[in-house]
């Protein structure tokens, strides 16, 4: 009598659906939950005006790199001369309270740009200095919202609810860039039906949807309930100064942040934004329309929600330091790609790849940074986040828009992706990173 085939053991459901749940242990926690739907329907407002405000710079001013280099400098300025500050400021005030102001500030800022671009009166100048006032109240955003965070999930769930959040403003370029897309022609119909007749009405209706997009935000920062900070009135109203100080001193004498801060760094300052290079490629390399923009916007951003889950789905994975090196270089060889790409579906191929190896960089040196730091750094800390991303990114983007200009897109963007793998692994290798953390 022969016997029964043995078939191979099946994993119980509830370890599948475990490990699932895994993926967005995070979103458990009410708070953190509420903060983060509320952040992601505000970020695709912002991923509205970011594809518009480039495609109106290059209207008005004739398709000009330069034009959109001078507005990413301006922001960058404003990160340059805020970024700690703002940190520190976030460390020494009550969070919630701090980020109803400055979501407050953002939304009054979009509105002037849409009234502006819708009554015709809108300049580069102008476009220059609302650049410039967002990166500020950015400058002071952006610290105080990620050292929320720890305050709102327990030290278990940090790392899963850091790579969550990276979903909320570059993974909502998968539905943004579509969508502002998809409305300009609308507006502009619109407009057209209502009298306008400059054009840019598609831009402005754009810039009040985002403005819009920011009472969801404001109305759970009103309710958000956060814990009491234990500190003392001392510890959070220190000399500002020496505060900042500290803080650096603190990232300096880690043996591993400096380095992984600076690949980080390399990163964000060589490899021009997709805000910079996409409108760049679809008009002069790839030849396509508004809609097809989007579509490479969304590509960009689907990959950082694919990186973003596949991250969250490890936990709080132990080599760090190997996910780290393996996410730099998928990122240069993706870029490379996009660079030597002369078809639609063969740069949203490398866009994607591109948006997983960015989000694996980008998750893994913030919580490195959360939690290789003091609790009340962190403000402080994550204002070198906030300067190398809203900072040095745009500043990358002026000598970049420039070497556009003269040895064109594709080589430009082909030698920034050389420079960052190539210095991530100088970076990496010697100094064993990859086996310390």
């Amino acid at each position: 009598m022969s016997e029964s085939p043995v078939l191979p053991q099946q994993p119980p459901v509830e370890t599948v659906v475990k490990k699932r749940i895994q993926t967005f242990q995070a979103l458990r926690h009410r708070n953190f939950r509420l903060l983060w739907i509320s952040l992601v329907i505000s970020s695709i407002g912002t991923w509205l005006q970011i594809v518009s405000q480039s495609l109106l710079v290059l209207k008005i001013t004739h398709n000009s790199p330069l034009a959109l280099g001078i507005v990413s400098l301006a922001q960058a300025a404003s990160f340059f001369l805020f970024a700690f500050i703002g940190g520190s400021i976030a460390d020494r005030s009550d969070k919630r309270k701090f980020l109803l102001v400055t979501q407050t500030c953002s939304m009054l800022l979009a509105f002037v740009l849409g009234i502006l671009t819708l009554t015709g009166i809108i300049q580069v100048w102008m476009i220059v200095i609302l650049a410039f006032c967002s990166g500020t109240v950015l400058s002071f955003d952006q610290p105080a919202r990620s050292s929320l965070i720890p305050q709102l999930v327990p030290r278990e769930d940090l790392m899963n609810a850091i790579s969550l959040q990276t979903i909320v403003f570059n993974g909502s370029a998968f539905i943004g860039p579509t969508l502002g897309g998809l409305m300009i022609p609308v507006f502009t119909s619109l407009g057209a039906q209502l009298g306008a007749t400059n054009g840019l009405a598609g831009y402005g209706g754009n810039f009040l949807l985002n403005g819009v997009s920011f009472l969801g935000i404001i109305f759970v920062l009103y309710f958000l309930q956060v814990p009491n900070d234990t500190r003392s009135r001392d510890e959070r109203r220190g000399p500002l100064l020496n505060s900042i100080k500290a803080s650096l001193g603190v990232v300096g004498k880690d043996p591993v942040l400096p380095w992984t801060l600076s690949g980080y760094a390399a990163l964000l300052f060589f490899g021009p934004s997709t805000s910079l290079i996409l409108p760049i490629f679809a008009s002069q390399v790839l030849h396509i329309t508004a809609i097809e923009l989007g579509l490479l916007f969304s590509a960009s951003g689907l990959g950082v929600i694919l990186g973003a889950l596949l991250i969250a789905s490890l936990g709080d994975f132990k080599q760090k330091g190997k996910l780290l090196l393996i996410s730099f270089l998928i990122w240069a060889a993706s870029l490379l790609l996009f660079s030597i790409s002369r078809s639609l579906w063969l740069s949203i191929f490398a866009l994607l790849i591109l948006g997983i190896g960015q989000n694996g960089v980008g998750a893994t040196t913030i919580t490195l940074m959360q939690t290789r730091v003091p609790p009340q750094m962190r403000g402080r800390v994550m204002s070198l986040n906030t300067l190398c991303i809203m900072g040095l990114r745009p500043l990358g983007d002026f000598p970049a828009s420039g070497a556009i200009a003269l040895i064109g897109g594709p080589l430009t963007v082909a030698v920034s992706a050389i420079i960052v793998g190539s210095y991530a692994l100088f970076v990496l290798f010697p100094r064993s990173i990859i086996h310390t953390v």
